[in-house]
């Protein structure tokens, strides 16, 4: 039976992916925790400030307390300063989204961004807690860094029913996206082609700790598949695998051990 503490992370979680909020019932069911103690869980949320319900609505919200928390500590750890330079250099050169995303636990983070394009398409999706492994190139750079039992651990916490949803490029079994792993290891980077989203594309590359190699987190290119073409995102994955070292060696200046 899941803990106090781990029916209230699943809450706040449930909630990250719901900005809108929900009901208390709608957060007990899809929880798959009882109405009653959810409930009990919502009031002590409450009283600690992650958690408020709005005048007159049956919705409850997450407050900013979460969110002040990430902030401090990614500003204490120095990742976000140090890092976004370089992002907003990646994305001044190639006039594209750059992201950062960083490796906690058994997911992968989206924690940082820079828009290079100013006027015409722009590719800008909202920036959520967890990358969908399967059928975004940070993921597919992640997935390929590691071996493949990791590997499959990862994807099956996510599963491949999402992919489903998602673009016309996403991979349709996992023997297709095995392969697309494969690819990666040889090629050296990641590119998707319409796989999260219909009309756009991106490439990625690992952020690969020094000494162990171990992957860190991985910091992509996205954009409108219009420009993003096969033989453009050639031309800028020398910059992406760039970055990704760069990154890399201020992950060990600015957090000693290069551990996050």
């Amino acid at each position: 039976m899941p803990s106090v503490r781990d029916r209230a992370i699943s809450i706040l979680e449930l909630l990250v992916r719901n900005v809108h909020g929900l009901p208390a019932h709608e957060i007990a069911d899809q929880s798959g925790i009882p109405r009653t103690a959810a409930h009990r869980l919502l009031v002590d949320l409450t009283e600690m400030g992650y958690v408020k319900q709005e005048p007159g609505s049956t919705q409850y919200v997450l407050t900013f307390r979460l969110a002040s928390l990430g902030l401090s500590y990614l500003a204490a750890s120095g990742i976000t300063d140090t890092a976004q330079p370089l992002l907003d250099d990646l994305a001044d050169a190639t006039g594209e989204l750059v992201r950062l995303a960083v490796v906690e636990g058994e997911q992968l983070i989206w924690i940082a961004k820079a828009q290079g394009a100013r006027t015409g398409l722009r590719y800008d999706p909202d920036t959520g807690s967890d990358v969908y492994l399967p059928a975004t190139a940070n993921g597919l750079a992640l997935l390929a860094a590691v071996d493949e039992e990791r590997a499959l651990q990862l994807i099956a916490r996510q599963g491949l029913e999402k992919a489903a949803s998602m673009g016309p490029g996403a991979p349709a079994s996992m023997r297709e996206l095995m392969e697309r792993i494969e690819e990666t290891r040889q090629r050296g980077y990641a590119v998707v082609f319409e796989a999260y989203e219909a009309g756009t594309s991106a490439l990625a590359a690992a952020i690969r700790r020094a000494g162990d190699g171990e992957a860190i987190g991985t910091v992509s290119i996205a954009g409108p598949s219009i420009r993003l073409t096969v033989e453009r995102m050639s031309m800028l994955a020398p910059m992406v695998q760039e970055c990704a070292r760069q990154l890399a060696a201020i992950s060990m200046r600015g957090t000693g051990s290069g551990r996050r």
